[in-house]
């Protein structure tokens, strides 16, 4: 009798040291969350008790930091993100709104019908390359938008670049340009979108037409079973081009940022490109410079 009451009074003790120490464990645990709720820290939640559920306890918290920290990251960086933007575009806005303030006033003081019609004329090229920069803005933060989808469905490469090629024929006669083109008469399809390609194939003969020299070259074909697109342009300055940049938003290889365009069509085309499972790349080869998009 007497050895079970001292059995019975060693187990009570034990419980109640167990007890203690998980009490012990849960206010170490609340002290810790608590400080980390109110600190910006690195820390993870420790403790030198695991029995009792707390190890599961504290790998769950733990998991939860780490999400609460890559969200909060993701947050900032976001946040940076839309600072640049609109800091980089207000830089790029400002040349034509000064320069539409110059020939406005130029207009008002001139009373020559031809020279009217010309600064007209640039007034009007001013402010169409201000609505093509806003929309270029609108158009890469919806992108960047997690929430957006883009709808793919099958369509022929072919016909798109057909179709984007010929709507710059009155740009190219204009500049005296004879495109090199070179689209193979077997149709390729893929899953895409027909206005995500076109803006795709858009942009980059656009920063072939404004940054190249020594005329454009297209080609359309099929290379290792994907459809490969090639847009290439000559180039005065190879050594300010670096290839592994030209995708990032608002780079330019014109750091006077001399012309009027937003610095963002290749990151539009990148995105685009990505969405429809694609990928672009930028290549130089001595004076010519190349953007391959693989489908």
């Amino acid at each position: 009798m007497k050895t079970l009451v001292c059995f019975l009074i060693a187990v009570i003790i034990v419980q109640l040291l167990i007890l203690w120490k998980y009490q012990r464990q849960v206010r170490d645990i609340c002290r810790q969350l608590s400080f980390l709720l109110k600190n910006d820290s690195n820390m993870l939640i420790t403790g030198d008790t695991g029995f009792c559920g707390l190890k599961e306890l504290m790998e769950i918290l733990n998991q939860l930091l780490m999400n609460r920290k890559k969200e909060h990251k993701k947050y900032l960086e976001k946040e940076q993100m839309i600072s640049n933007t609109y800091t980089n575009l207000s830089h790029d806005i400002r040349t034509p709104l000064t320069s539409l303030d110059g020939y406005f006033q130029l207009l008002e003081e001139c009373d020559d019908a031809e020279e009217q019609k010309h600064y007209m004329d640039i007034i009007q090229e001013r402010i169409h390359s201000l609505k093509d920069m806003l929309e270029e803005l609108f158009l890469f933060t919806r992108l960047k938008n997690e929430s957006y989808h883009l709808e793919l469905k099958r369509c022929c490469v072919n016909q798109v670049l057909k179709q984007t090629i010929f709507s710059y024929y009155d740009e190219w006669t204009v500049q005296g340009i004879e495109p090199d083109i070179h689209v193979t008469d077997q149709l390729l399809y893929i899953e895409g979108n027909d206005s995500a390609l076109q803006r795709v194939f858009q942009n980059v003969i656009k920063n072939a037409l404004d940054h190249g020299t020594n005329g454009i070259g297209i080609s359309l074909d099929e290379k290792d079973g994907k459809c490969l697109i090639q847009i290439w342009n000559g180039v005065k300055d190879p050594e300010k081009i670096d290839p592994e940049k030209v995708f990032e938003r608002f780079y330019k290889a014109d750091t006077a940022r001399s012309r009027t365009s937003s610095g963002l069509g290749l990151s539009i085309a990148k995105e685009f490109t990505e969405r429809m499972h694609g990928e672009i790349r930028a290549e130089l080869d001595h004076q010519v410079f190349f953007i391959k998009i693989y489908f």
